[in-house]
């Protein structure tokens, strides 16, 4: 693509979104809402229909050209996400968060499990339970991006929030090790071999590396930042130390069977909670990282959004097994998490509204599918179709959940008393309240 190309399409990207994001709240809905939305209407269903290069996204591929935006932006998620991990909140609500982490997403899995697999009994050609299996852990992942930005749009705070945040953190954990563990039962299935590298090293590796990588860079990151006394420069070294961060997290390589590499995801989030713990300013350094990223995270998801499949709708089966996936995993979900909540003991909000927020699923879950897609090989002669279907699915539940998920967890987190019903004052207003103020100070 011409640079020109580039920069029309993420104007009108960024533009696009912030237009729909007033409609949205016209409308009482979250502004990550308006920002899908505005992926679908400039991606390649709709307005990209056209073909003209710089008015609208023209294909799948021609959005994945800026992946390098969606990468930064989920490692700026899940550093934000990390910084919840304070040691004070940990003490109160650390033990719950683990509890609840940990069963919400096996409930889920094993609901879904089932659902697909008695699906499969029904229909054996349309489902093969490598598929099933394989689905089943992929409804484990929950979107910590959509999560986050409703939280930090409506100001929520509470108990439900509180161990939201680390809930939907130990997920990503937790889904990887659930995810290895279901891909590699359904290669043995369909090779009629177990490997328990991949099964178990590769999945555990993986999580400790990325635990030590964040861990590492987040002690030098709280090190170097000590040198720096003015705002603007704490800000450069800090996004300095994130980009850093994501690059490394991205390195993969292979020593015999077992894989070496780091989720991105778990890295940054052990980046932000080293960070948050050792540096003495990291809440004031926080809110100017928030400042600056706002529009980073409105083009992320209005890419996520021109990335949503709308072909998936065109075949009868998948609508159908989609909407199975859709309802065993929002049960899974919303029961793993009240039964766990009841188990630990939880506030009566986190028991009756935990598991609303927990709905939405996007990047985790799309990567999990992708994976599948790049190891067709080992899931033997009916890999292609396994690939094709998991693939299929995840697409649909993602485009579901993406665009009903911010403004279910709006709903739950007012319900809750976290979120305070929308003033009418603007920031211009603000600004004037704040210059009357002055003046009235200045004549007294």
């Amino acid at each position: 693509m011409e640079t020109a190309t580039i920069l029309l399409s993420l104007s009108i990207a960024l533009l696009g979104g912030m237009m729909l994001s007033r409609l949205a709240k016209l409308a009482q809905l979250p502004a990550v809402t308006a920002y899908l939305v505005t992926g679908i209407l400039i991606g390649p269903y709709v307005l990209g229909k056209l073909g003209i290069e710089g008015l609208g996204f023209i294909s799948i591929a021609h959005v994945e050209k800026f992946s390098i935006l969606s990468e930064v932006a989920l490692g700026f998620i899940a550093f934000s996400i990390g910084n919840e991990f304070r040691v004070s909140q940990l003490k109160k609500i650390g033990k719950q968060a683990t509890i609840i982490g940990i069963l919400q997403a096996v409930v889920t899995t094993l609901l879904v499990d089932a659902a697909l697999i008695v699906l499969h009994y029904i229909n054996p050609t349309a489902l093969p339970l490598e598929a099933a299996i394989i689905l089943g852990a992929i409804a484990s992942a929950t979107a910590p991006a959509a999560t986050l930005m409703v939280v930090k749009q409506y100001k929520a705070k509470g108990p439900v929030t509180d161990t939201l945040l680390p809930v939907v953190a130990l997920d990503d954990a937790v889904g990887l090790i659930i995810f290895a563990v279901s891909f590699g039962i359904a290669k043995a299935l369909g090779s009629g071999a177990v490997d328990p590298v991949s099964i178990i090293v590769n999945p555990l590796l993986e999580i400790v590396l990325s635990l030590a990588l964040g861990a590492l860079m987040g002690g030098i990151f709280s090190f170097c930042e000590r040198f720096f006394h003015s705002r603007s420069k704490r800000l450069s070294v800090s996004v300095g130390f994130l980009l850093m961060t994501i690059g490394l997290s991205l390195i993969k390589f292979h020593i015999g069977k077992v894989e070496i590499g780091f989720s991105p995801l778990l890295t940054c989030m052990m980046l932000g909670t080293i960070f948050c713990n050792i540096c003495d300013f990291s809440e004031e350094l926080m809110d100017r990282v928030d400042r600056w990223t706002s529009p980073l995270f409105a083009v992320f998801f209005v890419l996520s959004g021109a990335e949503l499949n709308l072909s998936v709708f065109t075949s009868g089966i998948i609508v159908l097994i989609g909407v199975v996936y859709i309802i065993s995993r929002s049960a899974g979900k919303y029961s793993g998490a009240l039964l766990s909540s009841k188990l630990a003991k939880a506030d009566d909000k986190i028991v009756k509204y935990l598991g609303i927020t927990l709905l939405p699923q996007a990047g985790v879950a799309l990567g999990m599918a992708n994976l599948v897609q790049q190891n067709v090989a080992s899931l033997g002669a009916n890999g292609l179709q396994i690939a094709s279907i998991v693939l299929n699915i995840t697409l649909f539940a993602v485009l579901v959940y993406e665009l009903i998920g911010p403004l279910l967890t709006k709903i739950a987190l007012t319900k809750a008393g976290e979120i305070s019903p929308e003033g009418k004052t603007s920031a211009r207003e603000e600004h004037a309240k704040k210059l009357a103020e002055k003046a009235q100070a200045n004549q007294q």
